[in-house]
């Protein structure tokens, strides 16, 4: 059985300038490795055999490091964004067409964790349309889930902001979680894409959001979760150490 999996690279890495001013967010090095690299790792160590990256800037240098690893067994394709950047949503329509006839896995390639990709893959329920990763961790954006851990909204603690396909949603009722980045999606989201009035360019988020009052998209809290983003120039500092504690883990 083909296990894919699809790599958001495409991104401009702003908040790690002056570091994308030469290079792509996905090339940054953690510890000595590329970010790109490091989640490739662990894909592939948790069994995924056909990966697809996505790229927009500085395309080609990407492609240049993907023609330079080898995984045996493993595919990796490129999902090509140069024209325009599609944003989460839009990345994973365009890529639609590599990503099998199964459900899927989506990582961000700035997102460095401890979770068990194993244990995300066998916590999708099979009427979901997506399972999410999401850690108790301090942020102003949270998603809001039942007491079912299904998705019914999102807030922003810092401007009180609600956004829910629920006008009566009390937030106080919900459990609050931030999204980590990694979610496993089911095929049929490809085609509800156009269905639900989405185009070329749009969040994931806004997709679920308007989607789960009809479809059950879930959250699955990892134990023990360590989660970096690797968004700005001191976190590479972060990133570094958690990468030394795994390989010391490992050892």
């Amino acid at each position: 059985m083909t296990h894919n999996a699809l790599v958001f690279a495409a991104g401009l890495g702003t908040r790690l300038r002056p570091l994308t001013d030469n290079m792509p967010k996905a090339l940054v090095p953690a510890a000595g490795r590329p970010l790109l690299g490091i989640v490739l790792d662990k894909l592939v160590s948790s069994g995924y055999d056909d990966i697809v990256v996505n790229v927009h800037h500085f395309a080609g240098m990407i492609e240049d490091y993907l023609s330079s690893v080898r995984y045996p067994g493993v595919r990796i394709r490129v999902s090509d964004e140069r024209d325009f950047l599609r944003d989460t949503g839009g990345g994973i329509r365009h890529a639609g067409p590599m990503l099998g006839d199964g459900r899927f896995l989506v990582h961000n390639v700035d997102i460095l964790s401890n979770i068990d990709l194993g244990w995300l893959d066998s916590s999708f329920k099979g009427n979901a349309l997506a399972v999410l990763a999401v850690s108790d961790r301090k942020t102003s954006r949270y998603l809001l889930f039942d007491d079912d851990m299904r998705l019914v909204g999102w807030t922003n603690t810092a401007t009180g902001e609600v956004r829910s396909p629920y006008p009566d949603l009390k937030v106080g009722n919900c459990r609050k979680y931030a999204f980590s980045g990694i979610h496993i999606l089911s095929h049929e989201v490809l085609g509800l894409f156009g269905k639900t009035g989405f185009g070329e360019k749009f969040s994931i988020i806004d997709f679920y959001l308007k989607a789960a009052a009809e479809y059950p998209i879930y959250g699955a809290v990892p134990e023990n979760t360590v989660l970096i983003d690797v968004g700005k120039p001191e976190s590479l500092v972060q990133a570094g150490q958690f990468l030394d504690m795994i390989s010391s883990e490992s050892r």
